[in-house]
């Protein structure tokens, strides 16, 4: 079923609108202008994967993440584990192209791993039924055995493509009974994204934190992917990035969302739904300009302790990996200093960082 704008209440949205508004743009001048503004948006990444999984029901620990990523895990990764780092990385990906990438197909299509389907249409060829086989051995000079793989490679590009001589024919990919269980042969996921980029040409002309909130709703509306459900919240984080409202970072858009509760998120009417994610956006905010503050208050008191030493010291460094990562290990501050985990404990020792794991093992230390 299609997503319809419809009539919207403006009366009810104007003033979440508004708040919203102000609420981004103190944020975006706000972490341009810091210097911890970089680590900022390195630590939003861990914070939106964990709140994102949140949201959808899922609970993951963000000194499991921390570790994962730096491939220090201390246990298995889960399955949500796995889901969670995946989120950090699309967000890392979406950061690293430009604004409004990841909201056009060929974006969303990256990011989720989707193959979309080509059609191969039957070129004609001047020479006749030659054209219609591939040159298996074109040079005499080819021994026996790379004719034989290129006669297999051209077979199977020759079942890929369908051709079958002049006739073209669609042959239907096979569905396991195992598949059937996880994907639903008939969710068509290239209409539905289709449907959700028309909407998103739809709602330009509406100031960009309403056309986010009817995006987000049209994605949980629509379902465009399967699997990859959570890809939603980071496309919507891209759009106000396009729009300009948020060019510093990547917002986090599901810290926001996990403070409004679930009764106005799901709610049957569709304002209160608007008003809740209008919100969340003012939500994800105040908790980045609290955020900025601690990065801002500790960068200061962790410079203090690293003033006067020698320029080959390896604090600075480990200032760097505190304020960018929402907790870091001694392995991590070795890795990143290039010294040993003895040293690196020294470095912490020396910084008086607070412990955050209360463990005598894997410990862990951080700035919350």
């Amino acid at each position: 079923m299609p997503y319809e704008i419809g009539n919207l209440t403006h009366e009810t949205l104007l003033g979440p609108i508004t708040a919203a508004e102000d609420a981004l743009a103190r944020l975006d001048e706000r972490v341009a202008r810091s210097e911890v503004g970089p680590g900022f948006a390195e630590r939003a990444d861990f914070f939106d994967s964990i709140s994102s999984m949140w949201v959808g029901g899922e609970l993951v620990h963000i000194e499991d993440l921390v570790l994962h990523d730096a491939q220090m895990d201390i246990r298995a990764p889960s399955h949500e584990l796995v889901i969670a780092h995946r989120i950090v990385r699309a967000r890392r990906r979406v950061s690293r192209n430009d604004p409004g990438w990841a909201v056009s197909r060929s974006g969303i299509m990256a990011l989720a791993g989707v193959v979309e389907e080509i059609s191969v249409e039957a070129e004609p060829d001047d020479r006749g039924e030659e054209g219609l086989e591939l040159d298996l051995v074109g040079d005499a000079t080819l021994s026996p055995e790379l004719a034989e793989i290129d006669e297999v490679l051209a077979r199977t590009q020759w079942l890929v493509d369908g051709n079958a001589g002049v006739e073209q024919r669609k042959i239907e990919p096979e569905i396991s009974v195992g598949e059937l269980l996880i994907r639903d042969p008939d969710w068509d996921e290239g209409e539905r994204i289709g449907e959700w980029l028309d909407l998103a040409k739809q709602v330009e002309r509406l100031p960009a934190t309403l056309a986010a909130v009817l995006l987000w709703d049209a994605w949980e509306h629509l379902e465009p992917l399967q699997r990859q459900h959570w890809l939603g919240q980071v496309l919507i984080s891209d759009y106000l990035r396009s729009r300009g409202k948020v060019r510093s970072h990547l917002l986090a858009y599901a810290v926001g969302l996990r403070d409004i509760p679930r009764e106005r998120r799901r709610a049957r009417d569709r304002t209160t739904r608007l008003v809740a994610f209008l919100d969340a956006m003012g939500s994800a905010a105040a908790a980045g300009m609290k955020d900025i503050d601690r990065l801002t208050l500790a960068k200061r008191q962790l410079d203090r302790k690293a003033a006067g030493r020698r320029t080959t010291s390896s604090l600075p460094v480990a200032i760097d990996l505190l304020l960018s990562r929402p907790i870091v290990s001694a392995h991590m501050v070795a890795k990143a200093a290039k010294i040993t985990p003895r040293g690196a404990l020294n470095l912490v020792s020396e910084l008086g960082v607070r412990e955050m794991t209360g463990r005598g093992r894997y410990r862990a230390w951080g700035v919350l």
